[in-house]
């Protein structure tokens, strides 16, 4: 929720359209048993799984956008951990979309809360989850944006594997697969093994469909930036938050309860958490369907903790618009980030850096929202943020002058009728208002021009951290 160097650039891609999607990995698959290690003890993919990935994806015509922290974080330790990922594509016409969000808890699979989870969210307020506690079915690689599970298999075995479309079809009942450039699944509802009363609404979703990505999270043909500086790198914050995505261009198809959506160049969006739980509050806004379609915006606001410290916490908040090939940063370490949400229905957001200031404000009707689950310490996975696709929302964006003056009239006034809006967390007994306040040391350290990946990138393959 909350800027470093990666050596990967970012170029707007050619034309695709929906296949299914190659792989160079072999398929292969291993039996589950109690005797397999644990998750992220070992890594699951062969040397040169990034060339191989890009080399995938350039015989399909897609460019490849990889951010810091794309990789799987979990490093073996015996506490508290959660990575969760999201995927959002938004359908032509009136602007409802489909997400899903997956979760591993514990993935050790010694604590009450181990579990990994799959959850859609879709149109007319549609919601699936699917639960289990066996983490073993979930796979990930430590260092590519790389993952999948398999709730049910077909023949027996349990892929752990990124397969070519048709293998996976054959091989898996129930699961998924995800890259950057290549989603794919099916799943069921079976919520028997997760908590809270928050029963799915929909009985099945079927999906595959390849992404174009547009924006990583930097500018165009530049070094892609961890969303929440290079300390993103180091146990400071919980929990940490990237940005995979902020838009790309999605080809394929849904399947909800036999109900098929079929799209081409889809807006579509990615990000990513991980730590101990989700904050303890928080509000987020995420559009790339504004009338001016170059325009992409990412903004959220969120209480988090520092430093594992029991009951420290800071507000820390961002607004970050891609537009014309250029990435506007607006983040507590160079600009003053304001807002005033409140717990359903009107969200506004302010920040004024050295040379812009920006105004989000965005609204939903108060029967709009979906409950989703989210990962928290105490609990495990339950109901705790409520969502919607049919937000309204404006995006101001002025340039300021060397004394914080606003330069006449806005550079950018743009709208949007489908933004996805969330709140969460709490307690939210009124209008939360709040400046975020990153605490120092913190503020001045995040600002040194450390390039942590180049640095992982330089040590043997074996000793780069998981995650970069």
């Amino acid at each position: 929720m909350f800027a470093n160097t990666l050596h990967v650039r970012l170029s707007l891609p050619v034309r695709s359209s929906v296949h299914s999607h190659p792989s160079c990995f072999p398929s292969l698959c291993h039996r589950s048993s109690s005797s397999q290690k644990p998750l992220g003890s070992t890594r699951k993919f062969p040397k040169g799984t990034r060339a191989c990935i890009s080399a995938s994806a350039a015989s399909a015509g897609i460019t490849e956008v990889s951010t810091p922290h794309s990789g799987y974080h979990y490093n073996g330790a015996k506490r508290r951990f959660f990575e969760g990922w999201y995927f959002k594509v938004t359908l032509p016409g009136e602007g409802q979309s489909f997400a899903w969000m997956y979760s591993i808890e514990d993935p050790a699979g010694d604590s009450k809360f181990c579990g990994c989870g799959a959850q859609v969210m879709g149109p007319d307020k549609a919601y699936l989850v699917q639960h289990t506690d066996n983490t073993r079915i979930f796979w990930a690689d430590k260092h590519e944006l790389v993952l999948g599970a398999c709730f049910k298999g077909k023949t027996g075995a349990v892929p752990r594997q990124l397969l070519d479309g048709d293998r996976f079809g054959k091989l898996v009942d129930q699961g998924y697969q995800a890259t950057l450039s290549w989603h794919q699944g099916s799943l069921e509802a079976d919520d028997s093994s997760a908590a809270g009363d928050l029963p799915s609404t929909v009985k099945s979703v079927k999906w595959a469909y390849s992404t174009r990505p547009v924006y990583g999270w930097g500018d165009s043909g530049a070094d892609q930036k961890a969303t929440a500086g290079w300390l993103a790198a180091l146990p400071v914050f919980e929990p940490h938050w990237q940005v995979l995505m902020a838009h790309g261009l999605s080809t394929g198809w849904v399947e909800c309860d036999g109900k098929r959506y079929d799209f081409y160049d889809a807006p579509s969006y990615s990000e990513k958490n991980w730590g101990g739980s989700f904050p303890s509050k928080w509000w987020w806004v995420v559009c790339n369907t504004f009338d001016n379609p170059d325009v992409a915006l990412t903004t959220v606001g969120a209480r988090r903790g520092i430093l594992k410290l029991p009951g420290v916490e800071e507000d820390v908040g961002l607004i970050g618009i891609h537009w014309q090939g250029k990435f506007i940063e607006l983040v507590p370490w160079n600009a003053g980030v304001t807002w005033e949400i409140e717990p359903w229905g009107h969200w506004k957001a302010w920040a004024k850096g050295s040379s812009y200031e920006a105004c989000v404000e965005a609204t939903a009707g108060p029967d709009d929202g979906t409950v989703l689950r989210a990962p928290t310490e105490k609990q495990g996975l339950i109901p705790l943020c409520k969502d919607t696709f049919l937000g309204k929302v404006r995006l101001r964006l002025w340039e300021v002058d060397s004394s914080s003056n606003r330069q006449g009239e806005p550079v950018l006034d743009t709208q949007s009728t489908s933004g996805a809006l969330e709140t969460g967390g709490g307690p939210w007994s009124g209008t939360w208002k709040a400046q975020a306040k990153m605490q120092q040391p913190l503020k001045s350290i995040v600002q040194i021009p450390i390039d942590v990946r180049g640095i992982a990138e330089s040590l043997p393959g074996d000793l780069v951290p998981p995650g970069l």
